[in-house]
Order: structure tokens, then sequence, then C-alpha cells
């Protein structure tokens, strides 16, 4: 009974630590965001391609078959394309906070209440959020040659966001925001 209440305190503050920082990251964000068509559609996931086989197991698999290959060269792989990485999952998460922005002010604009896509909205954040969470746990595996590394699921969350915030905003309007 008392290793039953061991293993659940640390449970408890893990899962207080991660609705601490989930609200936190779901906050309305007080940015200037230059709500056009233009802006949205610059936001293409073609800029998320590279990093969705940037993990690929194949270029450590060709590295271990070249002549002079250490293991130690892997391991400088890993931790050079884990940089590279979270590179892209620091733009990633950027782009999805703004074009969460963007909708939430939208809303906060529109003439007409839409709980449907607040409800939406807030559901796409908690799934982003706890992927970033998952995909970070993986990368740490990744990075001791553990596990891979998928994204895919990211960028399509994104890529629903981004293409619904295009179909709120007409071609020809420009939102100052």
């Amino acid at each position: 009974m008392s290793l039953l209440i061991a293993l659940s305190i640390p449970l408890g503050l893990a899962l207080a630590a991660v609705v601490v920082v989930l609200a936190r990251k779901l906050a309305f964000t007080n940015t200037s965001l230059p709500l056009t068509a233009e802006w949205i559609d610059e936001l293409s996931i073609e800029r998320y391609r590279p990093m969705m086989h940037l993990l690929d197991a194949g270029d450590v698999e060709f590295l271990r078959s070249q002549p002079g290959f250490t293991p130690g060269m892997a391991a400088k792989l890993r931790i050079e394309r884990c940089q590279v990485f979270r590179e892209y999952l620091r733009c990633l998460r950027i782009d999805f906070r703004r074009v969460c922005a963007a909708l939430k002010l939208l809303m906060l604009h529109s003439r007409y209440d839409r709980p449907d896509l607040a409800s939406v909205l807030v559901h796409q954040q908690v799934m982003f959020e706890c992927g970033m969470v998952s995909v970070g746990f993986r990368l740490f595996l990744y990075r001791w040659g553990v596990c891979g590394v998928d994204v895919t699921d990211l960028v399509k969350i994104f890529d629903l966001m981004r293409l619904e915030l295009r179909r709120l905003v007409p071609a020809t309007a420009a939102v100052g925001a």
C-alpha cells in the first residue's frame, strides 16, 4: 500500500505540472498579427517537410555501412539532427500559436458566437501540446538511439487550424490586429 502512495505522489505532481504548462500555453497571447490571406498562405506546411525526414533511420544505417564507421559518428549525427529538429519544433510551435491567436482574434471580433470553433480550437491546442510533449520525449530517446520520431500528427493539427483560419479570412480581407 505504501508503494502505491509513493508512486501516486510523484505522478500526481507530474500531472499537475502538465496541467499548469498546458494552461499557460493555451492562454491568449497578446501579439500583433498581420491577419491577411497572404500571411496565412505563407504559413505553409511545406516549410516542415524537411523536418519530417530529418530523423530518418536510413541515414544512420548508411553511415554504419561505410568503412571507418565508429559509434561516435552515429551519436554525433543524432545530436546534430536533434538540434536542427528542435529548431523546427520551435518554429512549428510559434506558427501554431500564431494561427490560434488569429482564430481567437477573429472569434473575438465576430458578430456571431462560434462555440463550435472555440471547442475545436481548445481541443486542437490540447492535442498539439500533448503531441509536443510526446515528440519531445521521443526526441530524447532518439538522441540515444532508442526509437524514431514522427511529427506527422503535429503537422496535420497545424495544417487543420491553418486551413480553418484561411477559410475564415477571405482572399481580399485584411484585418489589422
